[in-house]
């Protein structure tokens, strides 16, 4: 059980409110079978359909993600995260859509909390939450003690910000928003590569409507850009385009490795 997860309970249904989840995935043919069986497992009724949108992929991820029950992949052959999104956009047939990372497995809660706060209040146009990260156990307890203070540290500022004004917080692997306030505001911004799309969208729907980051609606992510890249470089890049895109409305970093 993750720190923010919340009981089992009825799900809230509600059938006119269709869900199409949007799975962007760049070679993830390692990620991508978990990620579809933990929507598939804990899926509502008004799930209508799972689209794995193939970006640019030369591995095996559209072979794997096919074999799953009410999975659609589509191809988006320019490579670029927004365009995915974007593609996904386009292609749904839901009322919400959720967009999940090929490296993040949903709660058992998951479903439950996005009907319950999209179902409750219609003026939400967009919905967020934390990852629970799954590091691997350091042999340091230093390290384990001052890696949870640094999370700790950003999630007080993610959940101080998103309680103000500004509340423009989204994780780009684990959002819902309303397909027609996202066609409204005209989609994805294509020309984002990466850091700051997240909040661009956030900070657009923001706009239009009511924007929540709520703390049980959460996900389980892998660590590989945080292995890859650090700790601390990894977060002061994701803080510096946040700030960016609040004060300037666009990112500060222009490029982005990616993690495979």
């Amino acid at each position: 059980m993750g720190p923010y997860q919340i009981p089992d309970t009825k799900y809230y249904i509600h059938t006119f409110m269709n869900i199409s989840v949007i799975i962007p995935a760049y070679n993830e043919e390692n990620y991508i079978g978990d990620c579809i069986r933990s929507v598939l497992k804990y899926a509502p009724e008004n799930l209508a359909e799972i689209i794995v949108v193939n970006n640019a992929s030369t591995d095996k991820t559209a072979e794997v993600a096919s074999q799953f029950p009410k999975v659609r992949v589509v191809s988006e052959p320019q490579k670029g995260l927004t365009k995915a999104r974007q593609r996904g956009l386009q292609e749904a047939r839901g009322d919400i859509l959720a967009y999940v990372d090929a490296d993040n497995r949903i709660d058992s809660g998951w479903f439950n909390v996005l009907n319950r706060e999209f179902g409750n209040n219609p003026r939400l146009v967009g919905l967020s939450g934390p990852y629970y990260y799954n590091f691997p156990e350091p042999k340091s307890r230093l390290v384990k003690v001052w890696r949870r203070s640094w999370l700790n540290l950003w999630y007080w500022f993610v959940y101080t910000i998103s309680g103000s004004r500004k509340g423009y917080v989204f994780h780009g692997g684990n959002f819902a928003a309303r397909k027609q306030t996202l066609e409204a505001i005209g989609g994805f911004d294509t020309s984002i590569e990466f850091y700051g799309e997240d909040t661009n969208i956030a900070r657009r729907l923001r706009e239009a409507g009511d924007v929540r980051f709520v703390r049980d609606f959460w996900v389980s992510s892998s660590t590989r850009r945080f292995v890859s890249e650090g700790l601390v470089v990894t977060g002061v890049r994701y803080l510096a385009n946040y700030l960016s895109e609040i004060f300037l409305k666009k990112p500060v970093t222009k490029s982005y490795k990616d993690i495979r």
